[in-house]
């Protein structure tokens, strides 16, 4: 996803109720502001007003959460992960971000408006389904925060590539796009706290019990795609293992399929579609927990405002905080990982 590459495109497929998401590389479109900003895509400028008189979230059950834990530079001795205990009540892991001593007082004002901008190609964060609604997770995430705030809100549509233009000519208040947190991006923007992070999984067929380990994989075949981040953690961290590299990821998770690999690592939000649908055919389930190695798989999904705005950035981190406690953040990401990716 965007915060993987910054120069990354998004594509997915619905295929009888079931979504594959992958990624594509390209170059990004050099802005022209004398151009149309969204004509090349096709993408319609569009204003959405959030009507926060009506709760979507209300009817929901509150869902408890679990605290999963993140892999910090570790030896490769210690490198194995523990998989977080799933929630009672599902039975689905739902990832924790926020420190549960963290100070939830209200701030003492809230923005009256929050106009967010964002782009309609990036499911399943922001898309539009078969009847033009937009919708996504982030998109539901947006809402909840305003309600949170009780700030007014808008959200705009435009072409990823003409966001931080727009960003920066005040036509928006918030980027809610998955945009990368470069170094770049990090000296004209400021960003939230994370409110997701994508782990790499391990995959493995159903029932052979294989211990996702350095010790456990020895001489043990893992599929990974080449060319990847993912491979050259395996690399370094599995040396002892027999890396089969292929050239795509379909290829990879397919050799765990056929039993020419005994795991597949890869992209644990992408896995985890792709284990619910049929291309799968029900044969793999996910070993061990989430790897979140710093320097491998250490990008987040944020919120960016202009450099000089931490009035908003500071309320939006504290509704974020918000969101976690009350249940809400649990409800949004079951909605949309019913397959848990952590």
């Amino acid at each position: 996803m965007r915060g993987w590459f910054e120069h990354a495109s998004r594509f997915a497929i619905w295929m009888n109720g079931h979504m594959v998401f992958g990624l594509q590389i390209r170059s990004l479109r050099k802005y022209d502001e004398q151009a149309c900003e969204d004509c090349s895509t096709g993408i319609q400028k569009t204003a959405v007003e959030f009507d926060i008189k009506h709760n979507p979230f209300a009817s929901f059950a509150r869902i408890a959460l679990v605290i999963t834990g993140v892999l910090a530079g570790a030896p490769p001795a210690a490198l194995a992960q523990q998989a977080p205990s799933p929630d009672r009540e599902t039975g689905v892991t739902v990832p924790n971000f926020w420190d549960p001593r963290g100070v939830g007082d209200r701030p003492t004002a809230t923005p009256e408006t929050i106009r967010f901008l964002a782009s309609d190609d990036f499911p399943p964060f922001s898309f539009r389904d078969g009847t033009g609604r937009l919708t996504g997770f982030n998109i539901d995430l947006a809402r909840a925060l305003c309600e949170e705030l009780d700030s007014a809100c808008s959200l705009r549509i435009k072409s990823f590539d003409a966001l931080i233009p727009a960003l920066v000519r005040e036509e928006g208040d918030a980027i809610i796009a998955g945009l990368a947190t470069t170094e770049a991006n990090a000296k004209t923007l400021l960003f939230s706290d994370p409110y997701l992070r994508l782990p790499a999984r391990f995959a493995v067929l159903t029932g052979t019990g294989i211990e996702v380990t350095p010790e456990g994989l020895a001489d043990k075949r893992i599929s990974v795609t080449e060319g990847t981040v993912h491979q050259a953690f395996l690399e370094r961290y599995f040396a002892d293992a027999q890396i089969k590299a292929y050239a795509s990821e379909t290829e990879a998770r397919a050799a765990l399929g056929t039993e020419e690999a005994d795991a597949h690592f890869g992209d644990g939000l992408s896995l985890s579609f792709w284990l619910n649908g049929e291309t799968s055919a029900e044969c793999c389930s996910f070993a061990g927990g989430p790897w979140l190695e710093p320097g491998y798989f250490d990008h987040s999904l944020t919120v960016a405002f202009r450099i000089e705005d931490t009035f908003r950035q500071e309320a939006i981190n504290h509704a974020l905080y918000r969101l976690q406690q009350n249940g809400t953040y649990s409800e949004l990401y079951l909605r949309y990982f019913p397959v848990s990716f952590y």
